[in-house]
């Protein structure tokens, strides 16, 4: 239903429109706080009168808010045991403190725990260990966090809860945790393995150290790196469940929000329930107080923005235009997704792209059945995530590792790293594209 009351008798579409356009060009100027964008814009919706608040309310995807928190507050929970440093540790001991075998474990670990966590968490947890290992190696540290950056996309492109636009997408159209994995898992192994072969040939010869500085990341003791043993035991039971929840929870018709939501409040109960009131109350404020309320508020705008940008009737024309385009040829709209999300990721944030591609792409599939329009599905979660991995802006995953890498006196620069990372991100895609060819069609 279109607004009927836009303020002085405006097009509902040119309004919503350029409200829109107006949000994505200072995003990516990024000299505004993006949750402060969002939520400006999702206001002026309303005074616009695209929307009413409880219209605006109805926009918002709760359960993708309820997955965010829920998954953000069990890592930053388990994360005061220093399990991210003992793995990290351990891995580099597995391979003799060999450079090239850590760049490789490194990468594995943070592909591993970006498809089970969230890839920007991940990166926060193993970024400063990856750079203490290579300050005692007395290598450099580019290959290292190019390499972080690579395996935190690819590996958050395998689940539902790996990337934010996964969440999204999974959200919105009713796709489970179990058929992420069957469907992204698969492509995300090839590519990472793929390249970790392409970082191996490349570095295998020019990432040298000695054997003193070997020795002594062989003297680390990853059993110190344990800080709550007993926390531990329960985070890893609580994170059994909550994944066995993601699975079993579909077809019964609970979703990934409340499994999430309902862990973490599970976890704060085991972890702080016995302890006195006003302790307990300190260590729940502290948990929420982890929460990235900035990302949640950002979303909870952008939904609104997007929702009067669909309830105006636009993402209607443009699915329409798509339709057209493509000749409705699912195929050819499958491939035209993933290559135009995978280049324009590159260069915009993936979250606002996917978040208004959704309603486009579904008024596109309005005519045809949901089964043979899920590969289309599946090409836009590739081109986003992948896509991240194009520039160093690609993704806020990069973004937080070059932070880290800035603070350690070994900055990333841009051009650096587009012009390494660019080219293999076409080829990732290109990898992708005969995935979805010969899977599906």
């Amino acid at each position: 239903m279109q607004a009927s009351h836009v303020i002085f008798g405006l097009d509902p579409m040119w309004s919503s429109g350029i409200i829109l356009v107006i949000v994505y060009i200072v995003l990516i100027m990024e000299k505004l706080n993006r949750a402060v964008t969002a939520l400006l814009g999702a206001m002026l919706m309303i005074y616009c009168g695209l929307l009413n608040q409880h219209q605006a309310l109805e926009k918002v995807d709760f359960n993708t808010l309820w997955l965010l928190t829920g998954m953000m507050m069990l890592v930053n929970i388990t994360a005061k045991t220093g399990v991210f440093q003992y793995v990290a540790i351990r891995s580099a001991k597995w391979v003799r403190a060999d450079p090239v075998g850590i760049m490789l474990m490194l990468s594995g670990i943070t592909a591993l725990f970006s498809a089970l966590l969230d890839n920007v968490t991940t990166v926060l947890l193993i970024t400063p260990v990856t750079l203490l290992i290579t300050e005692q190696l007395r290598v450099r540290t580019f290959p290292y966090l190019f390499a972080t950056i690579l395996a935190s996309n690819i590996g958050g492109t395998a689940t539902l809860i790996g990337d934010p636009p996964n969440i999204i997408i999974g959200s919105r159209n009713g796709l489970s945790f179990g058929e992420f994995i069957y469907h992204m898992t698969p492509i995300a192994l090839i590519i990472m393995v793929t390249v970790a072969a392409m970082l191996w040939l490349v570095h295998r010869r020019n990432l040298k150290t000695t054997l003193r500085a070997r020795a002594a990341i062989m003297r680390f003791n990853e059993k110190e790196a344990i800080t709550n043993p007993k926390l531990l035991k329960k985070c890893i039971g609580v994170f059994a469940l909550v994944l066995l929840g993601f699975f079993v929870g579909h077809p019964l018709g609970v979703e990934p929000g409340t499994v999430a939501l309902s862990g973490a409040a599970l976890l704060m109960l085991l972890a702080y329930g016995k302890q006195p009131a006003e302790k307990q109350t300190e260590n729940v404020h502290h948990a929420f107080a982890e929460v990235e309320w900035i990302t949640i508020f950002f979303f909870m705008g952008l939904f609104i923005i997007v929702g009067a940008v669909e309830q105006s009737g636009l993402l209607d024309v443009l699915g329409h235009k798509l339709i057209a385009a493509t000749n409705g040829d699912v195929p050819k709209m499958a491939y035209a997704v993933l290559w135009v999300s995978a280049i324009l990721s590159s260069v915009l944030d993936n979250i606002p792209f996917v978040a208004t591609m959704i309603p486009l792409l579904q008024s596109a599939g309005a005519g045809i059945d949901p089964l043979t329009f899920e590969p289309v599905w599946w090409a836009l979660a590739l081109g986003a995530c992948l896509g991240g991995n194009g520039t160093l802006i690609g993704a806020s995953a990069n973004l937080t590792v070059a932070a880290f890498a800035e603070r350690a006196k070994q900055p990333i620069g841009m051009v650096q790293f587009a012009k390494y990372a660019f080219p293999l991100m076409l080829f990732t895609i290109l990898l992708s594209h005969i995935y979805l060819w010969l899977r599906y069609f």
